[in-house]
């Protein structure tokens, strides 16, 4: 029983590691991670299917973490 509370702690904190340091993106037909430069829960999980993409570069977070090269590289130009 000590072992298995002890792999849930370990697992939990993976997972509280990976929401800070890691923005997901979900696009139409794959999903990016990108490295977060603050440690924050803001904008964990971003959808960005269909034209809501636009709408990424108003998210100072997205944007300094390189959402805008992300975006220019699947085929789509949003002008700085």
């Amino acid at each position: 029983m000590k072992k298995i509370l002890i792999a849930v702690v370990v697992l939990a904190a993976l997972c509280l590691f990976g929401a800070l340091n890691y923005h997901v993106i979900l696009f139409d037909d794959e999903i990016k991670i990108l490295r977060k430069v603050d440690l924050t829960f803001t904008d964990t999980v971003v959808d960005a299917r269909g034209m809501k993409r636009f709408k990424l570069a108003t998210r100072p977070n997205l944007v300094r973490a390189g959402i805008v090269e992300l975006i220019e590289g699947n085929g789509v130009t949003i002008r700085k």
